[in-house]
């Protein structure tokens, strides 16, 4: 059986994580870069360049000029969160499938105008979330919903924080209001969220509430914030996201017969295996603890890194819907969707005053 084309991949913009995922094209077994466009021309080819493009890529000295490729069938855009609205909208428009880095808007609101766009134009979109396109997510679900060795889920605390240098807390995109506003929360947040979200099977919490003690720059951008998030049944959760402390990248989970832990969910440190520690029926034997079995660590092995399993993931999609007329996959916007809508949520209790926000009926 002979192999559909690779899937044409168009890089919209030429932020410093388009290096990473045009890597993570390359690797992609099932597609190309294509295209790709800058404000210049210049810079566009010098990327190209030192990225190590294909010679057969073509250079757009404007974002308007690659959504008239007819070559392109699928676009990553990572621009400023402020711009995904006006060109994810104008991609979907131009019948161009869409990887779209996070977060994927400003507010849920616009992020459902570029979803309305998507439907219409029978378009996939995926978020650049690239951790839960690992081998060891699928691994670590597995664990979750396991009832003997983890029983029902009670809490989940998730963190990411990375302590930005002098340069990055006056310049980056991530501390500008008209950039990238959402800050600390929008980049970090998002992934503490998003693991909060996988643990608790991606139902919306009932209520969340911003711990007081938020950091935010003169601009107003938040650089560190922490919430707490309840569920009708009692299941709680607490994220907390910062550029001012030490790399931390941790999700514990905590059910009513074992315990998960993850020391490196987003970035493993090692990109061609990942581990978790998973413990279960441990208690208490007289001074010291005592377990049924001992807390044991699992390795993952992947063939490719988790950015070029998501550009697989993502290619193959496509690849349906252009080879065999089938419908973009909705499972991906709904969870960006809701991941927005959290984010929405403590960014609105941070701004009036650590007030607890209901989600019921969002």
């Amino acid at each position: 059986m002979a192999t559909d084309t690779p899937i044409r991949i168009g890089v919209m913009g030429c932020a410093e994580i388009a290096r990473k995922v045009s890597r993570a094209i390359h690797l992609a077994p099932n597609a190309t870069i294509a295209a790709v466009a800058s404000r210049s021309v210049e810079k566009a080819k010098s990327f190209a360049t030192s990225n190590g493009y294909p010679e057969s890529t073509k250079i757009h000295g404007s974002y308007e000029s690659i959504l008239e490729d007819p070559e392109v069938d699928a676009l990553y855009v990572p621009l400023p969160t402020s711009l995904h609205v006006e060109w994810a909208i104008r991609a979907a428009e131009k019948g161009k499938h869409i990887l779209l880095e996070k977060p994927v808007a400003m507010n849920v609101a616009e992020f459902d105008k570029i979803v309305a766009a998507c439907e219409a134009n029978g378009v996939q979109i995926m978020d650049g979330t690239m951790w839960v396109h690992n081998p060891r997510t699928a691994k670590l679900k597995e664990f979750l919903s396991d009832s003997d060795r983890f029983g029902q889920l009670k809490t989940v605390q998730s963190c990411f924080s990375f302590a930005g240098d002098e340069d990055f807390l006056k310049n980056d995109i991530r501390v500008k209001p008209g950039l990238d506003g959402l800050g600390a929360l929008g980049d970090a947040g998002w992934y503490a969220i998003r693991a909060t979200l996988l643990a608790n099977n991606f139902e919306l919490p009932n209520t969340v509430t911003a711990f007081p003690g938020a950091v935010l720059n003169e601009a107003g951008v938040i650089l560190s914030c922490g919430a707490s998030l309840t569920w009708e049944d009692g299941r709680t959760a607490t994220i907390y996201c910062s550029f001012l402390a030490n790399l931390t990248m941790e999700i514990t989970a905590i059910g009513t017969n074992g315990t998960l832990r993850v020391h490196d969910f987003i970035i493993p440190f090692q990109e061609t295996q990942a581990s978790f520690t998973t413990s279960t029926k441990a208690w208490f034997n007289e001074l010291v603890t005592a377990w049924v079995n001992p807390p044991s660590e699992h390795t993952v092995k992947t063939e490719l890194p988790q950015e070029a399993c998501m550009v697989r993931e993502f290619a193959r999609l496509v690849g349906e819907i252009k080879n065999k007329g089938a419908k973009p996959d909705g499972f991906w916007p709904s969870i960006s969707r809701k991941t927005q809508l959290v984010v929405d949520a403590v960014k609105e209790s941070v701004d009036k005053n650590y007030e607890q926000i209901s989600l019921s009926g969002r």
